[in-house]
């Protein structure tokens, strides 16, 4: 091989089609495109067998090939020639390009068929630039080099890392993420296993906040990322309309918008995973195509494993949590409260909160109000009242307190959540409640 395949990585974008020739046991010669051609390493790469097909059945007859690849940025051609070596349908190769395959066409919207038969593995016997006139422009730079990206991300994840508050470690890493990265436009969302839902929890860069909103675990980059807890990188959606990853097919009155660009060409998705469990996904995205690269890859994902992990040690038991205590009733006009337990969704005065664990725990604190005056709680006792079903999600209760609190700031709630301490949630409210179970 005349040339490493470590230095063509953006050949293998999938931003522009590649070529494979093949020929049959006769000679005959066929002609096909490829949307991606994968870097498995220095010596191999790997195509995706979707489908049946002429090419199929002439590598299966000549175990060759020949694929003319483009680098997205440049124009610049390589021919590789190559060689047929096996067929896996499982391990790290085949779940990289089923992840991709699985993101890529959640552009195209719902319903939209796609299979991954095999990811078959090519030896790269030669590889060979083919000649241009004029000679390609040089690659733009459109974030920092790989050096300076990653010493920036190790910097802020160790400033996450001397951060015990939650809260600030999830606006310290979207406030780094803009500043230090360069990232403009960015969501952290929290995986709610027990309703198949990603939810906001904050974002910077768009005109609306969008806490609460959802995305579906397994659908477009965002979902993929949990559900194969891998990261996921888009350089070019041109090819396909943006699939919007909030919740559609549901009741208009519980969706809130998920915030997104108008016209994203570029995206990547970092699962947060601790303790074995995707905990929630950190996404960035950006208008220009070709705007994530390797390095960025590697830095969104090692700073959604290290807020995972923060997120998890703020879990953490309080010793000497006060109890309990009561508060004078508030006075004026009763705000009303409805909740539907069939998919804990929340409204204030007919206009809708929340949904899921967040509006469970919200509307459990007001039950314990209205019974007994209360308006101080421990996350200790939370945990342990059976009546909130938090078995599967008690480990992700401080990040669901979050995602509420912000809530009832974003829209001006009459009831109110802040920590006097760590352990403990106070309820503030500025009229009395009147709550109804909906049937």
């Amino acid at each position: 091989m005349s040339m490493s395949l470590r230095t063509l990585r953006n050949c293998f974008e999938g931003v522009i089609p590649s070529i494979i020739a093949t020929s049959d046991d006769e000679g005959i010669p066929n002609v096909s495109y490829l949307s991606q051609v994968h870097y498995v390493d220095d010596e191999h790469v790997a195509l995706s067998n979707q489908f049946f097909s002429k090419t199929a059945r002439n590598v299966e007859l000549t175990g060759q090939a020949t694929v003319l690849v483009v680098d997205g940025r440049t124009g610049q051609q390589y021919e590789l020639d190559l060689v047929f070596e096996r067929a896996v349908e499982s391990g790290d190769t085949f779940s990289r390009i089923d992840a991709q395959i699985r993101a890529t066409v959640a552009q195209e919207g719902p319903g939209v068929p796609w299979l991954l038969r095999s990811a078959d593995i090519y030896r790269v016997r030669g590889c060979q630039l083919v000649p241009a006139q004029p000679e390609p422009p040089a690659a733009e730079l459109l974030g920092q080099d790989s050096d300076a990206l990653l010493s920036a991300a190790a910097r802020l994840a160790m400033r996450l890392a001397k951060t015990s508050d939650p809260d600030a470690m999830i606006d310290d890493l979207l406030d780094g993420l803009q500043r230090e990265l360069g990232y403009s436009n960015a969501i952290v969302l929290l995986a709610d296993e027990e309703r198949g839902r990603l939810t906001t929890i904050g974002s910077r860069g768009y005109s609306l906040g969008g806490v609460g909103s959802e995305a579906r675990i397994g659908e477009g980059a965002i979902g993929v990322a949990a559900a194969s807890a891998r990261a996921v990188r888009i350089n070019d959606m041109s090819r396909g309309r943006r699939y919007a990853a909030a919740v559609g097919g549901e009741a208009g009155e519980r969706v809130i918008p998920l915030p997104g660009l108008a016209e994203p060409q570029s995206q990547l998705a970092a699962p947060m995973i601790s303790n074995g469990r995707v905990q929630g996904v950190l996404f960035a995205e950006d208008a220009r195509r070709f705007r994530f690269t390797h390095a960025d890859e590697d830095a969104l994902a090692m700073l959604a494993l290290q807020l995972a992990g923060g997120l998890r040690l703020s879990e953490a038991e309080t010793p000497g949590a006060r109890r309990g205590r009561q508060a004078p009733a508030p006075a004026g006009r009763p705000f009303h409260v409805r909740y539907h337990s069939f998919d804990d969704s929340l409204f204030i005065d007919d206009v809708y909160l929340i949904k899921g664990v967040p509006g469970r725990l919200l509307f459990h604190l007001l039950k314990l109000h209205a019974e007994s005056g209360r308006t101080e709680f421990s996350n200790r006792e939370l945990r342990l009242d059976g009546a909130l079903r938090l078995p599967e999600l008690k480990d992700n209760l401080e990040a669901r307190l979050i995602l509420l609190r912000r809530r009832l700031d974003e829209k001006e709630a009459p009831v109110r959540i802040t920590r006097p301490e760590r352990g403990l949630i106070h309820l503030e409210l500025t009229r009395p409640p009147r709550l109804e179970v909906a049937t």
